[in-house]
């Protein structure tokens, strides 16, 4: 997904609409086609490659989910338009000499898409319900440089509480590392790390996430029209997020188009404001147009064997 290259005034997004966050991986270049809309609907209309599968933090994996949560969840800290961290749920943060403690002091009255309020306390809940064994996160070894955090995760240490993460009151954190992690700091604008809402998904258990309305959200849009199955869904301004006043444009409209060549001819129909180039017919054929961009993304890539057990090789 591309970020459309101009916009008409009406379209104009303070906040990093559709902001792609990714940890790890090389600089691939992409290309997409981007569109100079005159509409004044103000929305913007963007598509998803694949299906939507969760909209539970400790459980997403894929880039999609990610490109969601990115914009309707917001960490400790957020992301400059260069990539740098940034100032976000925590209005300011401080560490130690030693790089092993972390303090951060929430932003005073934040509250979730509900209504409930948003405190340190949340942010102990989620990390600790991410390093839980019982939850399964496939994305619990990234806590790994936080004290405790593989000693909990391998089950060796039952005790969750000893995790490095402390609310001291409802506005300020204090975390732990076992040693300095240079990309400890970019890590807490990453989904993985974002709060969870204690009160809103005990009731849930494991069906947290699995549609819009089984999610509750502090970030500048909310997630709303996603049953877990269907095609079309919607980002829409959260009247909760702290900086609601930034938020210029009255959302994104998602739809699923699994197939590069009708998401291509969706675009050309003008229902979508950008559609990225995935084959090398596409590219050979609009190579010229002035709506092209080029741009690089991070990703990260890695192949998997098929483990049936019959390989002696694999076992």
């Amino acid at each position: 997904m591309a970020r459309k290259k101009k916009m008409s005034t009406s379209k104009k997004v303070a906040i990093a609409a559709l902001a792609f966050v990714i940890v790890v991986g090389g600089i691939f270049g992409s290309s997409a086609l981007l569109k100079n809309s005159s509409s004044n609907t103000n929305v913007l209309n963007e598509y998803l490659g694949e299906d939507m599968t969760t909209q539970d933090l400790s459980q997403m994996t894929d880039s999609y989910a990610f490109l969601v949560a990115a914009n309707s969840q917001e960490g400790l800290l957020s992301r400059k338009s260069n990539g740098s961290p940034k100032a976000g749920l925590a209005k300011s943060w401080s560490h130690s000499k030693d790089g092993l403690t972390w303090t951060f002091h929430l932003r005073k009255g934040l509250k979730w898409s509900n209504g409930d309020k948003l405190t340190a306390s949340d942010f102990v809940y989620a990390w600790q319900r991410t390093v839980n064994p019982k939850t399964a996160s496939q994305y619990a070894y990234i806590y790994s440089g936080i004290k405790n955090a593989d000693a909990i995760n391998s089950g060796k240490d039952k005790d969750l509480s000893s995790l490095g993460i402390k609310a001291k009151g409802k506005n300020t954190l204090v975390v732990t590392l076992s040693h300095p992690m240079p990309q400890f700091e970019n890590l807490m604008a990453f989904p993985v790390f974002f709060a969870q809402d204690e009160k809103f998904e005990k009731s849930l258990g494991k069906k947290v996430g699995t549609s819009s309305s089984k999610q509750v959200y502090d970030g500048p849009y909310k997630f709303v029209g996603w049953n877990g199955s269907n095609k079309k869904f919607k980002l829409v301004p959260n009247k909760n997020y702290w900086n609601a006043k930034a938020v210029k444009n009255k959302g994104v409209d998602f739809q699923v188009i699994t197939d590069p060549t009708a998401a291509l001819a969706t675009y050309k129909k003008g229902q979508l404001d950008s559609v990225s180039l995935t084959t090398p017919e596409q590219i050979k054929k609009y190579k010229n147009s002035k709506d092209l961009k080029i741009y690089n993304s991070s990703e990260t890539l890695y192949m998997e064997y098929n483990q049936t057990g019959k390989v002696k090789g694999l076992t």
